[in-house]
């Protein structure tokens, strides 16, 4: 197949062919470090894509795919057998806080052949490489390099994505996690409008750093990095190899202390959540949801605390509600030994305090793009027990937490462990999905239907046929929003381990 810079040869697997590490952008190495990504070299000959490019410099990883700042890469998955006419095109980002992830760890051959469309994922510069904003570095791009290498792959889908027969006019955006974060900032990023048509977020919200934010954070770092002098600072820290600037970057990420796109800037001049509010946005279909425990896992350093501790966290939050928020979520009503932990993740879920993910104030958002767009479609993961991957502590019960949903989309170790009921309701995720990009509206055929977000309903994803549509009072009930939408509250201001040292947890 041919690009725009030359040829790709990949390799054909049970019916969809895999097209590979192709380059969307020149190495951001040297003195592309910490500028907007620029366009690649063309090549002569074939170029072979049938292996993965390198992962963005990251924290260890135990893929072989290996890590280095060449890293800006792209794969594409389309159907073995085409048609003339061209095919809708879902194009995916990684999520991973901004500091993690790539595109090789979603194969996209199951979406593709169960839903005859093209799906494209990639890489994009992460952590301190990708999302650091301190004066001097750039003249453009500070604190968004990562965003841009994101509007730099939609461009290549663009112009190339037809010769692998994708339509060009019917991209579908889609990210988790820090992967919706950006999907909200692409919608609200004026340089791309018109990239893409749809767009689905997957427990993301529209989060960003102001300028002055990530300045005074990029200067932290540079200090910690060696170069604090502002004379030389950009000398310095361009001299610093990937691994030392890792090394120095280890306090740069964190739950709720990492990068976020920065706004006030010609690519992402207003908030995204103050363009959602206003209407400044790319108003396309839009998919948006998130999973009923989204934050219950991050509530496990207080796995130890007692019922004075939990107490003493909610003041610490929620100030003169606190009384209101103890009363609605008493820690005598959740299972030892965790009760601090169910306690919490449940407050933290349903007041949407970790970046408005998740309960009453991600059901606002989804609201607010209902208003404007009536193809909105809102959904809650349901399944009461995904499976997790890494270690959890003995008897603990995640519920569904954060990035569960993934499993059911993209095969993974995971994926492998599902039950024949959650195997269902993979099949019927992927098929919602795909229905879609194809149609901008997600309902498929055999499965039941999705209704728009503005009859008043949203979709409850369970297991096996159990998928069904309940209405926004059930779910504002299941999460007690008429307490969370009456009080004012703050998004939490640290991560969880802080905030629970701060209460007097103990560690172990």
């Amino acid at each position: 197949m041919s690009t725009d810079k030359g040829a790709v040869e990949g390799a054909a697997v049970d019916g969809i062919d895999r097209l590979l590490g192709i380059p969307y952008a020149a190495p951001p190495v040297g003195g592309l470090r910490w500028q907007p990504p620029a366009p690649a070299a063309k090549w002569s000959g074939v170029r072979s894509a049938t292996g993965y490019g390198s992962r963005c410099p990251q924290a260890a990883t135990d893929s072989s795919v290996g890590m280095n700042e060449d890293c800006l890469y792209l794969n594409v998955y389309t159907p073995t057998k085409r048609t003339n006419r061209p095919l809708p095109v879902l194009f995916w980002i990684h999520g991973g806080g901004f500091m993690s992830g790539s595109g090789d760890l979603y194969d996209g051959s199951t979406i593709a052949r169960t839903n005859n469309i093209v799906v494209v994922t990639i890489n994009y510069r992460l952590g301190v490489l990708g999302f650091l904003d301190v004066p001097g570095l750039s003249e453009r791009g500070g604190g968004n390099y990562g965003l841009l290498d994101q509007e730099a792959a939609l461009r290549w889908t663009q112009r190339n994505i037809a010769a692998f027969g994708g339509d060009p006019s019917r991209v579908t955006i889609a990210g988790e996690s820090a992967g919706g974060h950006s999907v909200c900032a692409l919608l609200a990023s004026p340089p791309a409008h018109g990239l893409f048509g749809g767009a689905i977020i997957q427990s993301g919200g529209c989060p960003s750093h102001t300028v002055a934010h990530a300045t005074a954070k990029g200067e932290t770092f540079a200090a910690a990095a060696g170069c604090s002098d502002s004379a030389t600072r950009a000398t310095c820290l361009r001299a610093k190899s990937s691994s030392e600037l890792l090394t120095a970057g280890k306090d740069f990420g964190g739950i709720l202390t990492g990068p976020l796109p920065v706004a006030g800037v010609p690519e992402l001049s207003v908030a995204p959540d103050v363009a959602v509010r206003s209407g400044r946005f790319n108003n396309v279909p839009i998919v948006i949801g998130a999973t009923r425990d989204e934050v219950r896992q991050w509530a496990l350093p207080f796995a130890n605390a007692t019922q004075v501790q939990y107490e003493r966290a909610i003041r610490q939050e929620y100030g003169a509600h606190a009384d209101e928020v103890l009363a609605r979520y008493p820690y005598s009503a959740y299972e030892s030994p965790y009760r601090a932990t169910y306690a919490l993740g449940a407050v933290w879920t349903d007041s949407s305090v970790f970046y408005g993910l998740g309960g009453c104030q991600y059901q606002s958002l989804a609201g607010r793009f209902a208003t404007r767009q009536p193809r909105t479609f809102f959904y809650e993961f349901d399944d009461p027990h995904p499976p997790v991957l890494g270690s959890m502590p003995p008897g603990f019960d995640s519920g569904a937490p954060h990035a569960s949903e993934l499993a059911y989309l993209w095969p993974s170790a995971a994926s492998k462990s599902l039950t024949p009921a959650q195997q269902e309701l993979s099949q019927a995720m992927v098929r919602y999905w795909g229905a879609f990009v194809r149609n901008a509206n997600p309902t498929a055929g055999g499965q039941a239907d999705w209704p728009s977000y503005r009859s008043g309903k949203l979709m409850s994803l369970l297991p096996g046929d159990g998928s069904h549509a309940v209405t926004s009072a059930a779910y504002s009930t299941q999460h007690k929003c008429t307490l969370w939408n009456r009080i004012s509250y703050n998004w939490l201001p640290d991560n969880p381990d802080r905030l629970a040292t701060q209460a007097g947890v103990p560690t172990s």
